[in-house]
């Protein structure tokens, strides 16, 4: 068998297409830029979105040359847009899962915060979709109907209105132990009218499309990063990865059991296969890639590629929280600013790009602590993907902060791969998550050179500077 799996993300769409075995015949990328603007938006178009999957996707189902026997597709997960369901026509830009304007209307519903979290497993905040369908109602359209990307996308495939359980488990309207849309939550953000799309498992077949080539159904359909946590078979308790992308995103297996956070994470579905629900817990980095993005248009790096090079050996007392969108867990304030501190005139562009990886890791690294805080036992190795893999210096430093084993997929492309072992799963009944994703060694593994005496106190710092950025001083308050 052979699958057409996309990767329609913030920073691009990728397409692969890949065999039954794993193993990947052709590649296609096609880059996006959101657009960020003033108060906190971020935006994308959705015609850019729509032909990036369908130019990614019939490139690489050309240079595979192989009949293909599904196409499988992995999403963003929060971002959300206004479209007409007769024509498929967008009505809005795409409203980025980084776009912070929704906040107002968080703080509105502040006092249901607690009721949010004990229905969802998710914390109050216009991370999640939810918010930015009401800002995206009250703001710019009431025509039409209000999704995610995935849904419009892959209405524009098929014409079926549907969306994963994954993904549905990020929007704030899930109810997480049915996952079932909630009649209170879909009132409480004044929802009530809306037409809300059919939720699926993610080896569901959902239609066929001829967008490349002959029919193909389609299936697959999860989260990016769930895909990712699949993809690096993260399937028993306890297990972990952290996918560094435009932000950074750290998920925890929890198994079949949807425990709530009690150190201020996400608690989410993770996939629903085979008829069964499994769950994890999540913590982000809103700013990975995008932070490195903003140092070369600074003009301090060329690009990623320079990043090792450019580095210094040390930060020599160089601090940098690189909250360039607000920080996520566990301080959840959209207000927090980034910052560098410990500068001198001493300081060169290489301790500021070691500092920025470095505030990366450390980021990484609170949030590894507080995953295994939730797990009841602490986390003993770190499974990582994603482009920014490819800096050792980061890659390093993220096995000193959190002193644990960093071990590097050996793909850079676990997202759509995790997408295909859904859309195997859909084609042969006798592949289960383990047999789907197969077996895989780690293309590097970097073990803590720091001893945890120096890990320790360099976090101890690196809180202290995060503290200083939050919009409210917690000393303050």
């Amino acid at each position: 068998m052979h699958i057409l799996a996309i990767d329609q993300g913030t920073s691009g769409t990728k397409a692969i297409v890949v065999d039954a075995a794993g193993t990947v015949l052709a590649i296609a990328e096609e880059g996006l830029r959101p657009r960020y603007l003033d108060g906190g938006g971020v935006e994308q178009d959705p015609r850019a979105l729509l032909d990036s999957v369908l130019t990614a996707g019939r490139r690489a189902a050309a240079e595979a040359g192989v009949p293909l026997d599904a196409v499988a597709l992995a999403n963003q997960g929060e971002t959300v847009l206004a479209w007409d369901p007769r024509t498929g026509e967008p009505l809005t830009p795409a409203i980025v899962w980084q776009d912070r304007r929704a906040e107002p209307l968080c703080a509105a519903r502040a006092a249901h915060a607690g009721r949010v979290a004990e229905l969802t497993g998710l914390v109050l905040d216009p991370y999640f979709s939810a918010p930015k369908m009401r800002w995206v109602r009250d703001e710019l359209t009431t025509e039409g109907v209000v999704t995610t990307t995935d849904t419009w996308l892959v209405h524009q495939l098929c014409g079926a209105f549907v969306t994963d359980a994954s993904t549905a488990s990020r929007s704030l309207l899930l109810g997480l132990d049915d996952a079932r849309w909630n009649d209170e939550l879909v009132e409480l953000f004044g929802l009530g009218g809306e037409r809300l799309p059919e939720i699926v498992a993610s080896d569901a077949v959902v239609g066929t499309t001829r967008a490349f080539g002959p029919e193909l159904p389609v299936t697959g359909l999860i989260v990016d990063q769930q895909a990712a946590l699949l993809a690096e078979a993260c399937l028993e308790a306890g297990t972990a990865k952290c996918t560094y992308g435009t932000g950074a995103f750290l998920l925890a297996q929890l198994g079949t059991t949807p425990a709530r956070s009690a150190s201020g994470l996400a608690t989410s579905i993770a996939w629903r296969l085979r008829g069964e629900t499994r769950y994890c817990v999540d913590g982000q980095v809103y700013t990975a890639a995008s932070a490195v993005r903003w140092l070369a248009d600074l003009g301090l790096i060329s690009g990623a590629g320079e990043l090792d090079a450019v580095a210094a050996p040390s930060g020599d007392g160089v601090l940098c929280v690189p909250a360039l969108a607000g920080l996520a867990a566990p301080w959840w304030d959209a207000g927090a600013t980034a910052s560098f501190t410990g500068m001198t005139l001493s300081t060169g562009r290489g301790h500021l790009v070691r500092a920025l990886l470095e505030g990366v890791a450390a980021q990484v690294a609170a949030l590894s602590e507080l995953a295994g805080a939730d797990l009841g036992a602490p986390l003993t190795r770190l499974r990582a993907d994603g482009g920014l893999t490819r800096s050792r210096v980061l890659m390093q430093a993220q096995a000193d902060l959190a002193q644990i084993p960093v071990e590097v997929y050996p793909s850079p492309h676990a997202t759509p791969l995790g997408a295909a072992a859904c859309a195997l799963m859909a084609l042969d009944p006798a592949l289960d998550p383990a047999t789907a994703t197969g077996g895989w060694r780690p293309s590097a593994v970097y073990e803590p050179a720091w001893p945890a005496e120096r890990a320790a106190g360099y976090l101890e710092r690196w809180q202290a500077a995060a503290r200083a950025t939050l919009s409210a001083n917690p000393e303050e308050q």
